[in-house]
């Protein structure tokens, strides 16, 4: 005990002259007294690993539309398995605004055992699948059954397994993607990333597989289009209302709406390029 206490005062006095002591006053603290200086586990100097830069739930806390606009220009991290990790910038986002909206897996308010994500607290992913075959990616937000679809991405990092994982969802030969055909789209997203049915009702806040993290140079309003979505059928004034948002000019986006771009220019909305 009296060397410990002689160490610890060693450190005391280290650390008023410095913010960080040296590491291997640390080492000598947490050595045993027969001299083995193996690492030995302490709560006193034991550091959580965790993304300081991730997003985190008041970011996700928001109502659907403005969350489904918030989304754009962040970025999404999916960790590999392997260790590798794929990152892109959200491009293009669709919202669905839960029980009233007609276009909604919530429509009504009914709540299964498919769509319950979508029910819970925001900022959690909801997956589900298409024509027995593709997934699609959600994050809930504010309001009851409301969540944001991701509908793509720009690859920034992990392009070379992005597009592994695309080839082998694939069948027969295939030619080698470019780099906007990744994730421009939320089915070609899902697949880039390795996402299916075993993501959903995870927390982005929480998991270690997959989160968000904020982008740089983020957009303003002038940047976002605003249109209608796309795929959902007849649904009435929902197929009409302007719930798509995405970058305008980034090529990484899965349909563009030119009509709605020049409508935009000529009230003021931006300026025509």
């Amino acid at each position: 005990m009296p060397r410990k206490r002689k160490l610890l005062a060693q450190l005391s006095a280290l650390q008023s002259n410095s913010s960080f002591p040296p590491f291997d006053a640390l080492e000598n603290l947490n050595a045993t007294p027969d001299g083995d200086s193996s690492p030995k586990s302490s709560k006193y100097f034991a550091t959580e690993k965790k993304n300081s830069s991730q997003l985190e739930a008041d970011f996700f806390n928001q109502p659907c539309i403005s969350l489904a606009k918030s989304f754009l220009g962040q970025i999404l991290v999916r960790k590999l398995p392997d260790g590798r990790e794929l990152w892109g910038r959200i491009v293009e986002t669709e919202a669905y605004l839960g029980g009233e909206d007609e276009a909604s897996h919530s429509k009504g308010g009914k709540q299964t055992q498919r769509n319950a994500a979508m029910f819970m607290k925001p900022g959690t992913l909801y997956v589900y699948q298409i024509y027995g075959i593709y997934f699609c990616v959600n994050v809930s937000s504010q309001g009851e059954g409301a969540a944001v679809l991701l509908r793509s991405l720009e690859p920034l990092q992990g392009l070379d397994a992005m597009r592994e994982l695309r080839s082998a969802s694939r069948k027969g030969p295939t030619k080698v993607l470019k780099d906007w055909q990744l994730c421009n789209g939320p089915s070609k997203l899902c697949q880039a990333f390795g996402i299916d049915k075993a993501f959903d009702q995870r927390d982005l806040t929480q998991d270690a597989a997959i989160w968000m993290v904020p982008g740089r140079d983020l957009p303003g309003e002038q940047d976002v289009v605003a249109t209608t979505r796309i795929g959902i059928g007849n649904r009435g004034e929902w197929a009409q209302k302007p719930l798509r948002f995405y970058l305008r000019g980034n090529k990484f986006v899965s349909v563009v709406d030119k009509k709605m771009e020049r409508e935009m220019a000529a009230t003021g909305h931006f300026s025509c390029s």
